[in-house]
């Protein structure tokens, strides 16, 4: 089961690879019909007298130019890249799931044990809640291509640096708590990567919409409009600060148990309380309307980057209670 794991895990790098190449076709031919319909001359009426009817008569449409057949063409051709896109987005999810079921059946508990289960989960607790997000909003499509960039990266280093062969828990993670408080760190976790690509999106559209002609600010003229991103930025922070919340209460519960006081200042309750401050002052500026909105929006980012301190600098570079990353 552990190297059916390994291998689902390959298939899954691979599928978002495929995935992202299709998103970024729609990417580079998406607008091509658009151009071209502003090119195309429009149909004329002319007045050629009243005939038996009385009625004006109207001119024969021009031809249409090849360059605007040509155009349309690749057009369609960027609308089935991203359809094509999302079905193997969706392939690469269904892979990414069976991953970590056999990964859990091979080591006869929850796949979240160290840094190699534990970004494997995250990230598809990121994809999977990106398609809920697809489903309801189709019209944010494109922002896959930036998604699926970020399940390759993670899913790569996940697989090349952090991969570790299956071991059984050390004693301190034997707990009931263990399902509870990782389960809500890993599920908001996950929320929170989702929720930083339209961040980043909408900070680069927004310049771009704010006539900041150079890079990455042209990157985004293909993006959806910087409001919808901002709207999907907030909707996914609000909805998964609370998880957090818990599981940082649920995690000083279970140190209370497990070591007699529920909290320490260890390296990773330390970062821990440091994103909660952090993703708390960006909702409270996004709910200020004093404060512009990519100034709340970069706060979110740093609160992500905080969050990946957490996971590899703190497991990397420091020792404590919760050094659990499996890394020798």
């Amino acid at each position: 089961m552990s190297a059916l794991s390994d291998q689902l895990v390959t298939f899954a790098i691979l599928a978002y690879l495929v995935a992202m190449i299709s998103h970024a076709v729609e990417y580079a031919l998406g607008n091509a019909r658009t151009r071209a319909t502003a090119a195309a001359p429009a149909r004329e009426l002319v007045g050629a007298g009243v005939g038996a009817s009385g009625g004006t008569i109207t001119a024969p449409a021009a031809p249409v130019p090849p360059v605007v057949v040509a155009a349309n063409r690749s057009a369609d051709r960027g609308r089935l890249g991203g359809r094509v896109a999302v079905w193997v987005t969706a392939v690469a999810v269904l892979l990414h799931l069976a991953a970590l079921v056999t990964r859990g059946v091979a080591a006869d508990r929850m796949p979240w044990g160290n840094m190699y289960e534990f970004v494997l989960t995250v990230s598809f607790i990121g994809a999977a809640a990106w398609l809920v997000v697809l489903a309801k909003r189709p019209s944010l499509r494109r922002l896959g291509l930036f998604l699926t960039l970020v399940m390759v990266l993670l899913l790569a280093t996940a697989e090349l640096v952090l991969y570790v062969p299956v071991v059984p828990l050390v004693p301190a993670l034997n707990s009931y708590w263990f399902v509870i408080h990782v389960s809500t760190i890993v599920f908001s976790s996950g929320i929170f990567l989702l929720g930083v690509v339209p961040a980043v999106a909408f900070l680069m559209r927004n310049g771009y919409e704010q006539g900041r002609n150079r890079f990455p600010y042209t990157l985004a003229k293909r993006l959806p409009a910087a409001a919808a991103l901002e709207r999907l930025t907030f909707v996914l922070h609000a909805f998964s600060f609370p998880v957090f919340t818990f599981a940082v209460i649920a995690g000083a519960i279970w140190a209370e148990a497990a070591w007699g006081r529920p909290w320490g200042w260890d390296p990773k309750e330390t970062w821990a309380f440091i994103s909660w401050v952090v993703y708390a002052g960006y909702l409270h500026a996004r709910a200020t309307p004093s404060v512009k909105r990519n100034v709340a929006t970069w706060i979110a980012v740093l609160g992500f980057l905080t969050m990946l301190m957490n996971l590899f600098g703190v497991n990397i570079y420091f020792t404590g209670l919760h050094s659990y990353g499996g890394l020798d």
